[in-house]
């Protein structure tokens, strides 16, 4: 697959992939060029060849290593004793909405009517999906930081939106510029699309920026998606902001979430959209075409988890705290220059010095150490020269996987 590198405008990359120079079997002709034009996600091809390997260690996927809390599991025990397994409303069960909103209000001060504007989707992946369809028409234009999360170019491109990837860089902690944002909105542009805490590279955007964002939006009558699903996991003086609590932001803002990141639930599927009635109406009609509802039990025991678990966050954020700030230490004291990550679980050093691709680099470590990352280009181009390494694995795994990888730098 090959990207389109011709800036439109302001400096920003058009990001959707191209067919170029790709061959496809004859039964592949039946699928739609979107589909064809988007490569498959560069994380899964790495663990497709662990599963065949022994001693790996895995700082690839994006996955807590602690288990859901206890009284999260036994709530979905009891969910599906008690008989609980049939349909719910399409926007999900009316107390789990509650729920929502009054954690929403209770942690960042924004207001969401938990009847019409808070929708539950199967995790914050479906949410992306289902507003992205909800949103884009043919040829429109949304904006988007890189490096970022793998799943929302295709989100764009299989609606037939066009990405304009705006570069973020190791030299400004990979913080979007509001000013190149500002720069890259033509006639065309429908949407901004943020995702900080930044998955991959664990950075987070400073209030003032959010709120330059914000008034970008405004004054373009912009949409702005904000995927927040690491809104739990920051560290240090950091404090979230939710986007849509900002001044004049609430009206023109899809807040997206979920549980799988802060409760140890990904493999509940339990994720979130909060927008206006209007908006939400929209992506409820592709969630109720597509889905019908998120599953009952998880939408019960996601009750729990936000009414009694948050002594289970604080523990596991403290956890993961303890480990980002030796691990990130190790990676610069190796030689692997890495930026202090305020959110999410990664780190992201750079390995521009080693000679090796982010490809190169990361196939390598592999087979020669049995240590699992993902290259940076996965996640854009400007992650070229990159690796994402997922801190969220036990403390002793994370020692043991830097002394492989020095050894293994020690080799080239």
């Amino acid at each position: 697959m090959t990207t389109e590198t011709t800036p439109p405008t302001g400096g920003a990359t058009a990001g959707a992939p191209t067919e170029e120079g790709v061959r496809y079997g004859p039964g592949a002709r039946v699928l739609s060029r979107r589909v064809r034009a988007v490569p498959p996600s560069g994380i899964r091809r790495f663990f497709d060849i662990i599963a065949t390997m022994q001693d790996v260690i895995s700082l690839g996927v994006g996955e807590p290593d602690f288990t859901t809390p206890p009284q999260i599991i036994e709530e979905g025990v009891r969910s599906l004793r008690s008989g609980r397994t049939h349909y719910t409303s399409n926007f999900g069960t009316l107390e789990l909405r509650r729920a929502l909103a009054a954690n929403l209000e209770r942690l960042y001060g924004v207001g969401y009517d938990p009847a019409s504007e808070v929708l539950v989707t199967v995790g914050a992946s479906e949410a992306v999906a289902a507003t992205m369809a909800a949103i884009v028409d043919p040829g429109d234009e949304v904006i988007l930081h890189e490096p970022s999360y793998v799943a929302y170019v295709p989100a764009i491109v299989f609606n037939g939106g066009v990405p304009l990837l705006v570069q973020t860089h190791l030299d400004d902690d990979f913080e979007v510029d509001p000013a190149r944002v500002e720069a890259a909105i033509t006639a065309r542009t429908k949407a901004i699309f943020l995702g900080y805490p930044c998955n991959p590279t664990g950075a987070v955007l400073p209030e003032e920026k959010l709120r330059a964002i914000a008034d970008i939006a405004l004054r373009h009558e912009l949409l702005v998606v904000s995927d927040e699903i690491y809104d739990r996991l920051v560290y240090g003086e950091h404090r979230h902001v939710a986007f849509s609590a900002l001044p004049g932001a609430r009206e023109r803002t899809v807040l997206v979430g979920g549980f799988s990141k802060a409760y140890a639930m990904t493999g509940w599927r339990v994720g979130y959209a909060c927008a206006p009635r209007e908006i939400l109406e929209g992506i409820v009609k592709v969630h109720q075409y597509g889905i019908m509802s998120a599953p009952t039990t998880a939408q019960d025991a996601a009750v729990v988890a936000l009414k009694g678990a948050e002594i289970d966050v604080q523990r596991m954020v403290a956890e993961y705290d303890r480990r980002r700030r030796m691990f990130v230490e190790g990676l610069n004291r190796i030689g692997l220059p890495t930026f202090e990550p305020r959110g999410a679980f990664y780190a992201f050093p750079s390995i521009a010095g080693t000679g090796l691709s982010s490809a190169e680099f990361t196939e390598r470590l592999l087979f020669e150490e049995k240590v699992a990352v993902v290259p940076g280009d996965a996640f854009g181009p400007s992650g070229e020269g990159h690796v994402r390494a997922c801190y969220a694995t036990a403390y002793e795994q994370l020692e043991e996987a830097l002394v492989r990888i020095e050894r293994f730098l020690g080799t080239l």
